[in-house]
């Protein structure tokens, strides 16, 4: 039963997703909202929002190691797996703006993090932990984050949107996706919670091997989805930003409001994968760099560089 019930909480979490960004998209547009300005912002929250419940919803419960780990793994998935596969699909063309701004700035993200979690090591206390404080300046830094896409949107906003008069039925519409789209989500990640933690104590598996594992790739199948599908139909223009935005997203955002609606206690292990995680978006820069795209045999790297993760954190519980 705890299967069949993690089973439907993804479900609810990507199909709620699904809804909430097609929703809100719809009403956005309907607004006279750019196109950028609700790619960067209302699709990045919407393909993010299961990694948002799932840690926000672990922190309530007590289960930090779920918390983080469901971040930490879920970039790890992103920077390798999504990425490699889609780019064995189809290469990547990888944007000038992304290499310059998008990808140094979750490296900065991610060192960020690790600094945060090193209280043992920078300040000789007994115990790490992601603090209210903490979150906090998580969540300053994913205001200036905010703040850089809303200019990017602005100085990039299309000039000939014209404003469509939206029949009340389409709004009744748009306004029951994205209302519905989100408690499906919040009670889809209740539910991958719950399951997901049961599921942990029944094998003798760690929290955080669960979040770093289960529970990261569950929250994580919107990216993977939605990039697939983009590399199928040839979107050769498909924005690594986007995965990289979610990237940043995941880190100042998710975290910082877990850790601000409860402090959050750091397993040792976690270490390993925070600095794995930096490195591989070095890896990622480099690879971004050649030629400005990613083509199929870095796609190979990055998809085989997963495998061996997971192989190693399996055998490292």
């Amino acid at each position: 039963m705890t299967y069949i019930l993690l089973l439907v909480g993804f479900a609810l979490l990507i199909k709620g997703a699904d809804y909430f960004v097609e929703g809100s998209s719809s009403i956005a547009r309907s607004l006279n909202v750019s196109p950028l300005l609700i790619g960067l912002t209302i699709v990045a929250f919407g393909t993010s929002s299961p990694e948002a419940t799932v840690s926000i919803v672990a922190a309530l419960e007590d289960n930090a190691g779920v918390a983080i780990g469901n971040v930490v793994g879920s970039n790890i998935f992103n920077i390798t797996f999504v990425i490699g596969v889609t780019a064995l699909i189809n290469p990547l063309v990888v944007e000038n703006e992304t290499i310059r701004k998008e990808i140094p700035f979750t490296l900065l993200a991610s060192i960020a993090l690790l600094i945060l979690i090193s209280d043992m090591t920078l300040q000789l206390v007994s115990e790490n932990f992601i603090t209210r404080s903490d979150g906090l300046i998580l969540l300053l830094f994913f205001a200036i984050f905010l703040y850089y896409i809303f200019e990017v949107a602005r100085k990039s906003r299309s000039k000939d949107i014209t404003t469509e008069a939206t029949p009340k039925k389409l709004w009744g519409k748009n306004l029951l996706f994205t209302i519905g789209g989100l408690a499906a989500i919040i009670f889809g990640g209740d539910l991958v919670v719950n399951s997901a933690t049961q599921i942990a104590f029944a094998f003798g598996m760690s929290e955080t091997l669960v979040g770093l594992t289960i529970v990261a790739v569950g929250t994580s199948l919107p990216e993977l989805i939605t990039s697939v599908t983009a590399a199928l139909k040839k979107a050769n223009d498909i924005a690594i930003g986007n995965i990289v935005g979610s990237n940043i997203f995941n880190i100042l955002f998710v975290l910082g409001a877990a850790s601000t609606v409860s402090p959050l206690p750091v397993d040792s292990k976690i270490f390993f994968d925070v600095i794995l995680m930096i490195i591989l978006t070095g890896i990622l820069l480099v690879f971004s760099r050649t030629s400005f795209r990613i083509g199929k045999r870095e796609g190979a790297i990055l998809a085989i560089a997963y495998i061996l993760y997971m192989i190693y954190i399996i055998i490292r519980n």
